[in-house]
């Protein structure tokens, strides 16, 4: 009973959690940006999240109090990924007639930079530093902090009240802006707000466990193939419950198969993967 309240509850909440934020987000991400092969990791968030950890490590060593506590670790990388895509969206949307593909390009640029950065760093500090480093870099559900845990789920539930009247729009958003517009939706305002909520979702998964690229593609797909719905809330429910299951299983992959010498992202990064390239020779054939 102690083991389950102290190891396989919280690593439960941890996968109900990270699987909420990444369905959630990829798919408000898919519509408002019109293309079902792209998720929010595009905006550089993932690349940010190993610059953060490296320049930590870096400058201050693994055994900074920065690596080492967990929960001032999760605040600066949810802080640093949430004020990154704040200053990007302020920047990018105060242009008049702002085009949100330009919007995904200055991420995907920013996104390559970083990582530039932190390949360069990685390559010159200390090798035992590196490993240190290297645990931080992979999506883990063992040894959750309760405390972040505890942070994470009181900022979802602070956030989904935020948007959750705005989510049946997405089915009209799914139709076009022009679309949108001519229905009545206050299209612009209504695509900043889901930007913004988008980011907060993916930095707390990311800041909780790790960054998971493929999870979001995989499972959305997936439900939109297995649901043939355009109700937004039927995507959700249906790729939450999926990214649920499939960490649950990658988790008992990780933990019987591979005696967790591989972690749970790795699995899944593979099976998205190959999933993705399935996706690009199924759209080449159209």
């Amino acid at each position: 009973m102690d083991y389950a309240l102290s190891q396989r509850i919280p690593k439960l909440l941890a996968i109900i959690l990270t699987g909420v934020c990444i369905s959630i987000s990829t798919t408000i991400f898919q519509t408002i940006s019109g293309n079902k092969i792209l998720t929010p990791n595009v905006m550089g968030l993932d690349s940010l999240y190993v610059l953060i950890q490296t320049v930590i490590v870096f400058v201050l060593g693994s055994s900074s109090v920065f690596i080492v506590d967990k929960r001032y670790n999760f605040v600066i990388c949810v802080g640093g990924m949430i004020l990154l895509s704040s200053i990007l969206y302020k920047v990018m949307f105060k242009r008049e007639n702002s085009n949100i593909l330009f919007l995904l390009l200055v991420g995907m640029i920013c996104g390559t930079l970083f990582s530039s950065m932190s390949s360069f760093m990685q390559m010159v500090i200390d090798p035992n530093e590196y490993l240190t480093l290297q645990n931080k870099l992979f999506a883990s559900f063992n040894n959750v902090n309760v405390d972040i845990l505890l942070i994470s789920i009181i900022l979802i539930i602070l956030v989904i009240p935020f948007v959750y009247d705005d989510l049946k729009y997405l089915d009209v958003i799914n139709l076009g802006r022009d679309q949108a517009i001519n229905l009545g939706i206050d299209y612009d305002k209504l695509v900043k707000k889901l930007f913004v909520v988008v980011s907060i979702f993916i930095s707390i998964s990311t800041a909780l466990v790790g960054p998971i690229t493929f999870l979001g593609l995989l499972v959305v797909n997936l439900s939109r193939q297995m649901i043939t719905t355009y109700k937004h809330k039927y995507l959700i429910t249906m790729s939450t419950l999926l990214s649920v299951f499939i960490l649950v299983f990658g988790q008992l992959l990780a933990e019987r198969i591979f005696n967790f010498s591989t972690p749970v992202s790795v699995i899944i990064n593979l099976i998205g993967g190959i999933y993705f390239m399935y996706l690009l020779l199924k759209e080449s054939r159209i």
